[in-house]
């Protein structure tokens, strides 16, 4: 039953973070109210019915599950099942294909025969397992107060701690691998919702390969049987029946911090409630301009990917002859060599749409067919994600619609350039005869979300751990949710291990309440 009375914790934001900080804090006994703005809860996190007259809930936003700690799930008593894909990886190239996957020794042959020997795949091996270290180290730490980065680096190899956290990722994989499609491949992982080179001297895209390495120690990306939509309803069916009382069309309109600590918070009807503890599971700077603060347009965040949902009657055959079931059973690189890459972000800081545009792709029902009604598994329709790296929202801010509609263009013509047939025969069509494809740009994003920028980060991606010389004052401070305003906590994607599905800044908000008492 939704709690009675003045609340305890108000929670600003109806995202995944916010359910799973409401659950815990329910869980506890806390009075919890989560205010979201849209009719639904789940943020990102979520499912729809996209195209009209057909039976598929697509993951219109997110799409894969790293970073969840199968502690959390456990905790809080979601029933999901997360499976893994048959295939990581298949890249094709006109110089050759590379697959990862379907067992060692084919993954070693793939390699042998696009680089003409066994030294990548050895140096591929050897770079994984190192990186494995380092993400059995972190991958603990991550729902437990931030650790000291000096604790961090005494526990892996000095080179390891170098390569990884204190030099750009490219210069280690430069060294590793003589291949551009090999490079390509691992830098892909630190380029997905950043706008960065390999090289960039911020170090922002070794902080997003870590995140995307680390999850639950093994860094595997796996399929939520049932979409994302099922993650969506798992947790707002956990918030209720810990007593959270969550409400929708809540629109919030200002923050005013308590001297005590918390907040009031004005909602659009007019009406006011405060809280001795108010979370944001909003970006950091859309709560800035709640609470009335400036904030610096040099520092706004900016997202910089596409995606396409597609539905098809039947996969397409590819010019390599690869069996589609193993292609696009795990990741598909298009266009994602080393070079390109570095191009195509050239391109785009220069204000040009890289086209093609470099992404990847994966097919939800060959792992999953659940998402699909039974008419639709029985005639053997599909469908796809397709996620484009290297479009930056500035790109989409003059003509949204135009360039969604050249965005579209570009990255199917990436994915239509290793098919050995036209798309558009395999596309399926809505009730009105339409072909079933939607684009998301980050302006969508910015809009439908609140996701400033469009970046599904909140921000750029923060390491892991302390910075150096840091003592926390408090147990926000030690958790990596503080704000200036004692009360007013980060539970979202904008705390320091916030990003990506993963729950982290709701678990840990909640324990920096609890740990306060």
């Amino acid at each position: 039953m939704p709690a009675t009375g003045e609340p305890d914790v108000v929670v600003v934001g109806g995202g995944h973070n916010a359910l799973v900080a409401a659950t815990y804090l329910s869980q506890a006994g806390r009075r919890v109210v989560v205010l979201e703005a849209r009719d639904e809860l789940g943020g990102a996190v979520a499912g729809a019915r996209l195209f009209p007259g057909v039976d598929a809930r697509v993951s219109r936003y997110s799409y894969l599950v790293a970073l969840l700690p199968d502690r959390l799930v456990a905790d809080l008593g979601l029933d999901l099942e997360l499976r893994s894909r048959s295939v990581a990886s298949y890249t094709p190239t006109p110089q050759g294909d590379l697959l990862v996957g379907l067992g060692p020794e084919a993954t070693r042959r793939s390699f042998a025969a696009l680089t003409g020997d066994d030294a990548a795949y050895a140096a591929w091996t050897d770079f994984y397992d190192r990186v494995g270290e380092l993400a059995r180290v972190v991958a603990p730490t991550l729902t437990q107060p931030l650790p000291r980065a000096a604790d961090l680096r005494a526990a892996v190899a000095p080179q390891l701690w170098r390569d990884l956290v204190e030099r750009p990722l490219g210069e280690v994989l430069e060294r590793t691998f003589t291949d551009d499609t090999v490079r390509g491949v691992v830098l892909t992982d630190a380029i997905i919702g950043t706008f960065a080179r390999a090289g960039d001297a911020s170090l922002v895209q070794n902080r997003c390969f870590l995140y995307h390495l680390v999850g639950n120690g093994t860094g595997e990306w796996r399929v939520p049987v049932g979409g994302m939509g099922r993650v969506a309803d798992e947790l707002v069916r956990v918030a209720r029946r810990a007593g959270a009382d969550l409400r929708t069309r809540a629109v919030i309109t200002g923050l005013t911090p308590l001297d005590g600590g918390g907040a009031e918070v004005t909602l659009a009807d007019g009406s006011r409630m405060s809280a001795p503890t108010v979370l944001l599971g909003c970006a950091p700077a859309v709560a800035a301009g709640l609470l009335g603060e400036e904030v610096d347009p040099t520092d706004a965040p900016e997202g910089s990917q596409l995606k396409v949902n597609l539905l098809l009657r039947r996969l397409p055959r590819l010019r390599s002859g690869v069996d589609p079931a193993v292609a696009f059973a795990g990741t598909l690189h298009l266009g994602q060599g080393y070079a390109r890459l570095d191009e195509a972000y050239a391109e785009a800081a220069a204000g040009v749409l890289p086209d093609p545009l470099p992404g990847e792709v994966y097919c939800h029902t060959l792992t999953d067919p659940s998402i699909l009604g039974p008419d639709l598994r029985a005639a053997g329709w599909q469908t796809l994600t397709l996620f484009g790296v290297h479009a930056p929202a500035r790109l989409f801010r003059a003509d949204p619609d135009g360039m969604r509609a050249r965005a579209r263009d570009a990255a199917l013509r990436a994915l239509q350039a290793v098919l050995a047939e036209p798309l558009e025969d395999c596309l399926a069509p809505d009730v009105d005869g339409r072909p079933c494809v939607e684009v998301v740009t980050p302006v969508d994003l910015e809009h439908e979300l609140r996701m400033p920028g469009g970046h599904i980060f909140h921000g750029d991606l923060a390491w892991p751990w302390l910075p150096e010389g840091a003592v926390p004052r408090t147990a926000a401070e030690a958790w990596g949710v503080a704000t200036a305003h004692p009360g007013v906590l980060v539970c979202g994607s904008g705390a320091v291990r916030g990003g990506a599905v993963s729950g982290l800044g709701g678990h840990n908000a909640a324990m920096a309440v609890l740990a306060g008492d």
